[in-house]
């Protein structure tokens, strides 16, 4: 099982180890288009801050994080699943899983990025910003940037197991799993059953209790199907209906009855 998440806009600070080796990472597939990236983002941020501020999106509270993409190369990197936070990280925790679930996330947690592409929750990275939105002046639009690299690498990093799609519609737009994979791939709304409304805070926050059942569980569903037999087994209220054509992911329903 393949799960894909959302990265956090706000981040944790950098560690105080070692720098970023971009080689490290995984998916190194992924490396020359993370390498532009990388390269054109502390350019920009190094030139002129209110440019950079325009083109990232950046408040003027958030100016600071301008200054720290500069020092992307140079900033002590900690693992990816330490610098991701909000709602759907607090609510996953996984610093408080026991080993074998850790060792379950490390194995089955994607994260996708705007500057990395996707990382794992081990993956040691600096603290940045750069959402997938933003449309460098050298590289454009960085879904597209993405999709190629993403089409090359991803298949495989999914196997021929099951693929949760946990992420929203910005970062969703670097990869679409096609064909097979698309087959074997469930995505999830989370809605307030009274009203059948998604809530974005409540969502993000079911999402992360989603995945975090799943890896205490120990579950390893191997299709769309068993995974809706998982969730219901652990307490959720699922709807879901097998696409009308093959190759279309599945569309669940979790339904929730408090919002908080």
């Amino acid at each position: 099982m393949l799960v894909l998440l959302p990265p956090s806009e706000g981040k944790a600070p950098s560690g105080s180890g070692a720098p970023l080796k971009l080689e490290s990472l995984s998916l190194p597939g992924l490396g020359e288009a993370r390498a532009a990236v990388l390269d054109e983002l502390v350019e920009l941020c190094a030139g002129d801050e209110d440019r950079a501020r325009a083109v990232l999106g950046l408040s003027e509270g958030l100016r600071g994080e301008v200054a720290k993409n500069t020092e992307l190369r140079t900033a002590g990197a900690r693992p990816a699943g330490e610098i991701y936070t909000g709602v759907l990280y607090d609510a996953l925790d996984l610093a408080s899983l026991d080993p074998a679930a850790r060792q379950r996330a490390a194995d089955r947690l994607l994260v996708f990025s705007g500057l990395w592409g996707a990382v794992r929750v081990t993956d040691e990275i600096p603290s940045y910003r750069c959402s997938m939105g933003v449309k460098l002046p050298g590289l454009g639009a960085l879904a597209a940037h993405w999709r190629a690299p993403m089409a090359a690498v991803l298949p495989e990093a999914a196997g021929d197991g099951l693929v949760l799609d946990l992420r929203s519609s910005a970062y969703a737009a670097a990869w679409k799993p096609k064909g097979e994979v698309a087959g074997r791939t469930a995505t999830v709304r989370v809605l307030h059953a009274p009203t059948r409304k998604v809530v974005s805070h409540f969502n993000k926050a079911t999402k992360g209790r989603i995945v975090r059942s799943l890896l205490v569980s120990g579950a390893a569903p191997g299709s769309p199907a068993e995974l809706v037999t998982v969730l219901r087994d652990l307490g959720y209220e699922v709807e879901a209906q097998a696409p009308a054509k093959t190759g279309k992911p599945w569309e669940l329903d979790v339904l929730v009855d408090e919002v908080h």
